[in-house]
C-alpha cells in the first residue's frame, strides 16, 4: 500500500473531533487529533462555517488523501438530527472543495472495527486505539469526540487494507470445484 493521509472526522454541532493518520510500510501513524468547540457560537450557521473553516484548514495543512467520516445515527430527535447532517454536510463539502475522495462509515462499523464489537462504549475505542497506535497517555484526549475521528480514520485503513480473495465462492460446491487439490 502506498503512503497516504487519511483524515477521519466525527462531525458534531457542538463539538466536532478529528483524527490524522499517515500510512507509512502499511502501518497507520498518529499525525494529529484534536476537537473543535462550537457551543462558544451561539448561531448553528458560524457553527457550521466553522466547521468549513477547520475542514479545509486541516486539508491545507497535512495534505490528506481521503476523508473518513462518521455517519449521522438515527435518533428520536428530528431536530438534532437535521443539524448533525448539516455538520456532516459542510465537512464533506469542505473536503469535495480540496478534491478529498470521502469515505462513510456507520458509528456500528466503526466500534466493531476498532474494538470488534459494535456497542462499545467510547473508552473502550479510546482504550484501543491507544494501544494500537502506542499514543502516550499524555497525548490522549479527555473529550472522546477527538478519539472518534480517529476511530473513524482507522476504520477506513482497516477496510482499504483487508486483504482480497482472488476467488469469490457462491457455495461450499463452488469452492471444492474450484479448490479440488485442496480438498481431502
Amino acid at each position: 500500500m502506498k503512503e497516504k493521509i487519511i483524515l477521519g472526522v466525527d462531525p458534531g454541532t457542538t463539538i466536532m473531533g478529528y483524527g490524522l493518520i499517515e500510512i507509512v510500510g502499511n502501518k497507520p501513524l498518529l499525525l494529529a487529533m484534536g476537537i473543535l468547540e462550537l457551543n462558544k457560537y451561539e448561531d448553528h450557521y458560524m457553527r457550521l462555517r466553522r466547521i468549513f473553516e477547520r475542514i479545509v484548514s486541516l486539508i491545507d495543512e497535512f495534505h490528506p488523501d481521503e476523508l473518513a467520516i462518521e455517519s449521522p445515527f438515527f435518533g428520536k430527535n428530528v431536530q438534532s438530527m437535521l443539524k448533525l447532517g448539516r455538520a456532516q454536510g459542510v465537512a464533506m463539502a469542505a473536503a469535495l472543495s480540496r478534491g478529498l475522495p470521502i469515505f462513510e462509515y456507520a458509528p456500528l462499523k466503526i466500534k466493531m472495527a476498532i474494538t470488534g464489537n459494535g456497542n462499545a462504549a467510547k473508552e473502550q475505542v479510546a482504550d484501543m486505539l491507544q494501544r494500537y497506535l502506542k499514543i502516550p497517555q499524555e497525548k490522549m484526549f479527555s473529550q472522546m469526540d477527538a478519539t472518534d475521528g480517529l476511530a473513524a480514520a482507522i476504520c477506513h485503513f482497516f477496510q482499504n487494507n483487508r486483504p482480497s480473495s482472488k476467488s469469490q465462492y457462491t457455495s461450499w460446491k463452488d469452492f471444492i470445484n474450484k479448490n479440488e487439490k485442496r480438498v481431502k
